[in-house]
């Protein structure tokens, strides 16, 4: 068993853009090239039935959003893929910026037409942090859209990368002819009509020959020849290091619909990316080729199968090798757990694995052991850092609409809450419910699930609050802290780790309680697990 020509054969990534930028269009059509799939549908495209693999909530399909994070996973070339498809839609924010905690690199989705977004922005940022490595992948060419200097410069600009095209588009929208592909010197010409099957690309040893002007015309080939000139005199060559340390950033250009420039960026793709890289714990460096294996779980999902009511939670494996019924520590509940079907995913299937290697992601069937940061290992006690949990911007009582159902309600929020969908908070002063969430339309999420997969029914009630503050009392003796607990006592509350959170419903209130109470200190993002 060669464990470390299979960490080298693999690829984690995440895709991420502003909604509808065709991030799933394109995690379909790189299953396609794949071969995982045979067809792909559109997301939102109501002509074809078919719904897109990685959208597999009933309420993405009516929305034609993704909400959900998947995970897909497929060979090509020999390279095994694993793709993360993050909800671009910010009242989902919070699942993205977890799942960046799973993934060795990124594809930034760009509209052609709309440009750089704020939700990219926000998405970048992170990577950013991160040092994440990313390629950017300029979308929907075949409409008409901003110059592709102006969208390079917006790019630079706003999310503060250093780009390198690595293909050029001849033409835009109406005039759009092919792309010119600087990365394998080769063009492939684009035909419109997306059913055809890939278009082969023609190699062009140099873009100076009069067989480019036979091929895309004398003007579109006299503009080409500049184009490319002025992008060898501005923009660096690409440099490998410099992307893996996400210094650089490569830029590709096509339209994922007409499965157009796809092929090219997975070519380049699985030759540039990283491979499964080591990850930091809180007590050290956590290298992908260490014998033991280690791992976290970022996500947890309920009933992805409504027919059975289970529940699976998303592990990164980080290091070592992960095999099938045999004991592995649970850190935070310090107990032994074994798993006898563990899952992979492959396009649309699941399977049971024996064996997994570094970067892969495995779906364990839980029980309710798992919470969302947890590890497993073989013994050591490692603590994966990272994953914050924030303040949530918008607040609610939730109330039981059915009070014959209210098992089913109490055991629908509490594993909804564990897959982190949103926060609960339950008020110290009358145990009522209160939900947070980071954007309004998860709650409709909530409401529609637990319905569908619960059988229970909630209705909400609107809460002034500003923001959930996680209460660290410098003494919890102090008469200082016993005072704040007791003029505070309306709006005290405790999360669903039992640790004391602080409601405050205004700035103003935030402000005063801080200079009144100066030794009970106040956090906006749970310090139980380390903010970035």
């Amino acid at each position: 068993m060669n464990v470390k020509k299979e960490i080298a054969r693999r690829r984690t990534f995440g895709i991420i853009s502003h909604p509808d930028a065709g991030k799933t269009t394109l995690t379909e059509k790189l299953l396609l090239f794949g071969g995982a799939i045979q067809e792909a549908g559109a997301v939102k495209s109501n002509k074809i039935k078919k719904g897109a693999t990685s959208d597999f909530m009933e309420i993405e399909r009516q929305r034609g959003i993704s909400v959900a994070t998947s995970v897909l996973a497929f060979e090509y070339n020999g390279i095994k893929i694993n793709i993360l498809d993050t909800p671009g839609h910010k009242d989902f924010a919070e699942d993205t910026f977890r799942t960046l905690t799973a993934v060795d690199s990124v594809i930034v989705v760009i509209d052609v037409a709309k440009g750089v977004e704020e939700q990219t922005e926000k998405l970048v940022q992170v990577c950013r942090m991160r040092k994440i490595p990313m390629i950017v992948f300029v979308n929907k060419l075949d409409r008409e859209g901003k110059d592709a200097f102006e969208l390079l410069d917006e790019i630079e600009q706003k999310l503060s990368l250093t780009v390198t095209p690595l293909s050029f588009p001849i033409g835009m929208g109406y005039d759009f002819k092919g792309i010119y592909n600087i990365w394998e010197k080769n063009i492939n010409l684009f035909s419109g009509d997306s059913r055809k099957n890939i278009e082969e690309t023609i190699k062009i040893k140099d873009v100076q020959t009069e067989e480019l002007d036979k091929l895309i015309g004398e003007q579109p080939a006299k503009n080409l020849r500049e184009e490319l000139e002025l992008v060898e005199g501005v923009y660096p060559s690409f440099n490998q290091e410099a992307y893996l340390a996400a210094e650089q950033q490569p830029v590709f250009f096509g339209s994922a619909l007409n499965n157009f420039g796809v092929r090219e960026l997975l070519d380049c793709f699985v030759t540039i990316a990283p491979t499964p890289r080591p990850k930091q714990s809180e007590e050290r460096i956590v290298k992908p080729d260490e014998k033991d294996f280690t791992g976290f779980v970022f996500k947890i999902h309920a009933n992805m199968d409504p027919k059975h009511r289970d529940r699976l939670a998303f592990i990164k494996i980080v290091s070592g090798v992960f095999e099938r019924n045999t004991p592995y520590l649970h850190v935070r509940n310090g107990k032994k757990l074994k798993f006898s079907s563990p899952n992979a995913f492959f396009a649309e299937k699941k399977e049971i694995v024996d064996i997994s290697y570094p970067g892969d992601i495995v779906g364990l069937h839980d029980t309710g052991n798992f919470k969302i940061g947890d590890t497993l290992t073989e013994g050591e006690e490692i603590h994966y850092k990272g994953i914050p949990a924030f303040s949530p911007e918008h607040f609610r009582y939730i109330n039981n609409a059915d009070p014959m159902k209210s098992k089913q309600l109490e055991k629908g929020i509490d594993q909804l809450m564990d897959e982190g969908v949103a926060q609960l908070f339950t008020l110290e002063l009358n145990g009522r419910k209160v939900i947070g969430t980071v954007g309004a339309l998860q709650y409709e999420v909530i409401q529609y699930r637990l319905e569908h997969e619960y059988g229970a029914k909630c209705t909400y009630e609107p809460l002034s609050v500003h923001k959930a503050c996680w209460v660290e009392p410098k003494d919890i003796k102090s008469e200082e802290f016993k005072e704040f607990i007791r003029v505070k006592q309306r709006f005290m509350a405790k999360d669903k780790r039992g640790h004391l959170v602080f409601l405050a419903d205004s700035p103003f209130t935030l402000q005063m309680t801080q200079q009144k109470y100066p030794n009970v200190k106040l956090h906006f993002v749970s310090e139980y697990k380390q903010s970035f």
